[in-house]
């Protein structure tokens, strides 16, 4: 299949290899859940990691189909428990934040920054040597536009199908295999493989400035798609990256930018 044969090219493009350890980030939806798929029909060392919101029902049937996937696949699953590891769910930590930051910050954006914690806190625990997450080309498209409109492209500068980030023992690759496929794609092939997966958007995605560009970006053709990402990758060599010394936050040792690392700065403040 086309799919296919382009994620192979992904794949053999940013040299994974057949040794590497993979955790890959499934949160029950179909990116992730063909993520998994494929890498383990491709014959990689993967296993499975969940963050588990709790977030009621919604939660629950992520988890299911998560599950469901990792016995098909036989994989190893492990699970992150929120409310167990972190004191409560994630609609309470949300909301506690909101409050400390007056609103400010918008719902999407406070639980990408917690995720990214968690995941690579455990994908180093765990000693896996890369993160695999299910962004496809219309999530990087989107980040693109995000960037231009807010005047922040040099924030894509380290954007592709592997991190480019700078090295560090305590920083853990990140892997995007469907990088350059097309959201319908995915979709289709899903459907077509009969996977499991959960279809239902998260009930807290209402207000995010992502959904805005996301709603324009449907409008578009694939082709026009593809030629955004196209156009990028021409010039992303000539774009001034930000400062990419990694440090140590104060408060809870994981990589940061500055002396606290974002989660910090969203939690702790």
């Amino acid at each position: 299949m086309k799919l296919e044969t382009q994620v192979k090219n992904t794949l053999k493009k940013i040299k994974l290899s057949k040794k590497d350890k993979i955790l890959v980030a499934l949160s029950g939806g179909k990116d992730s859940t063909v993520t998994a798929y494929l890498l383990k029909k491709f014959g990689y060392n993967i296993s499975g990691i969940h963050i588990d919101l709790k977030m009621g029902k919604y939660s629950k049937d992520c988890f299911n189909a998560v599950k469901k996937l990792c016995e098909d696949l036989e994989i190893k699953l492990y699970i992150y428990d929120v409310k167990k590891e972190m004191g409560s769910s994630m609609c309470y930590l949300r909301s506690a934040i909101q409050s400390k930051h007056k609103g400010t910050i918008k719902n999407c954006a406070i639980c990408g920054v917690i995720k990214k914690w968690i995941l690579n806190k455990e994908a180093r625990k765990l000693k896996f040597d890369k993160i695999a997450t299910g962004h496809n080309l219309d999530d990087e498209a989107q980040t693109i536009l995000i960037n231009v409109f807010k005047g922040s492209l040099q924030l894509s500068a380290t954007s592709g199908p592997i991190t480019k980030n700078t090295k560090d023992k305590k920083f853990i690759s990140r892997i995007k295999p469907l990088f350059y496929i097309l959201e319908d794609d995915i979709r289709t092939y899903v459907k077509k493989k009969k996977l499991p997966m959960h279809d239902e958007k998260c009930p807290c995605a209402i207000d995010s400035y992502r959904i805005q560009v996301r709603n324009f970006l449907e409008k578009l053709p694939g082709k026009d798609k593809k030629n955004i990402m196209k156009n990028f990758e021409k010039i992303s060599h000539r774009i001034k990256r930000k400062n990419l010394k990694i440090n140590y936050c104060e408060i809870c040792g994981e990589p940061a930018r500055g002396k606290i690392c974002r989660k910090c700065s969203l939690v702790n403040l």
